[in-house]
């Protein structure tokens, strides 16, 4: 059977923590898992845990801040970086050995013009039996098409919007 896609997306929390439990769930069964982190860097408690267990973890060494916040030199570095996380990720792809792909934020990557559709797409078709798992925001059509499991994460209240910074271990 081929792999599946797996499609978590919205403006709520937990889209990254619902494929980190994938995540682990896959390399408690013994699949071979990477986690491709984009627009983040290595301070994330759920990376720290499933290296623990085994699952190989793919991110920027460097960090860039909010997408928002960058100037025009930034955006070019944050780019270049998100782009080579990608192609590492198809890389490990290709290498073979592995259960699932989580592209993690992906979809806010491809937002904000830090990833190529087409390089996107290219990952998916070399994914053979692969599951892969995306996070984000507004996923384009195809992808919403293209996956077989699609769960929407929406906002109802966020301790953010009363300016409570994200928190060690809980946000992050």
């Amino acid at each position: 059977m081929d792999g599946l896609v797996h499609l978590y997306y919205g403006d709520g929390k937990g889209k990254t923590t619902a494929a980190a439990g994938l995540a682990a769930r896959a390399a408690g069964r013994g699949g071979g898992v990477v986690f491709a982190q984009f627009l983040k860097n290595a301070d994330s408690g759920e990376v720290r845990a499933l290296e623990k267990a085994g699952v190989e973890a793919l991110h920027a060494e460097e960090t860039f801040g909010f997408t928002f916040t960058m100037d025009g030199e930034t955006r070019k570095r944050c780019a270049r970086a998100q782009r080579g996380i990608l192609e590492r990720a198809a890389e490990r792809v290709a290498r073979g050995g592995i259960a699932l792909l989580v592209l993690d934020e992906a979809l806010d990557a491809l937002n904000a013009a830090m990833l190529d559709e087409d390089a996107l797409r290219a990952v998916f078709d070399r994914a053979g039996g692969v599951d892969i798992a995306l996070t984000g925001r507004d996923p384009p059509a195809w992808l919403v098409e293209a996956a077989s499991y699609v769960t929407e994460m929406r906002k109802i209240k966020h301790p953010y919007d009363r300016g409570v910074a994200a928190r060690a271990g809980i946000e992050l």
